[in-house]
């Protein structure tokens, strides 16, 4: 895995051009079965993955906090969610409640989560890639793709099956 992330930046540097023309091919014109093909490769990428062994997301980016998300993160540390506030977040420019630093704090050195169960929406869905209407979201994919060697992946394989 310490290999991938290293080669990472230079994976997605040496495909930018052509990820950008497939995201762009496929916001003019999505295939009928897109939804349907992007699922089937998130499952396969996935399976044969272990986040546990990355952790990149955790250690690198911070996720956007819903209201939600932060009620029921403090009330699973058993806080107030102002003092979980006060303690974890910030307010970006965007106006959105974000991690005050990066690695996120819940990342504990195995990379496991101390919130799993009750992590952020954001966490859960991360990076995105079994979203239907993945070319909606062309910005986000080609920012997660530098993140998440397995974005990365699914990614290259949706563009050898949907040329």
């Amino acid at each position: 895995m310490r290999d991938q992330l290293e080669q990472l930046p230079q994976r997605v540097k040496d495909t930018a051009s052509q990820t950008k023309k497939f995201f762009l091919k496929l916001k003019k014109r999505p295939p009928k079965k897109l939804d349907e093909v992007t699922l089937e490769i998130h499952e396969e990428v996935f399976a044969e993955t272990n986040c546990m062994d990355c952790a990149n997301c955790c250690k690198t980016t911070g996720p956007l906090f819903e209201r939600k998300d932060i009620d029921r993160i403090a009330k699973y540390l058993r806080m107030k969610a102002a003092q979980f506030e006060t303690n974890y977040l910030r307010v970006d420019e965007d106006n959105d409640w974000v991690l005050q630093s990066v690695p996120c704090p819940f990342l504990a050195e195995d990379n496991a989560c101390s919130i799993y169960d009750v992590r952020p929406k954001a966490c859960r869905e991360f990076p995105h890639t079994n979203r239907p209407k993945i070319q909606q979201i062309a910005a986000l994919t080609q920012k997660n793709i530098a993140i998440c060697p397995a974005a990365f992946t699914i990614v290259e394989k949706m563009k050898e099956r949907l040329v």
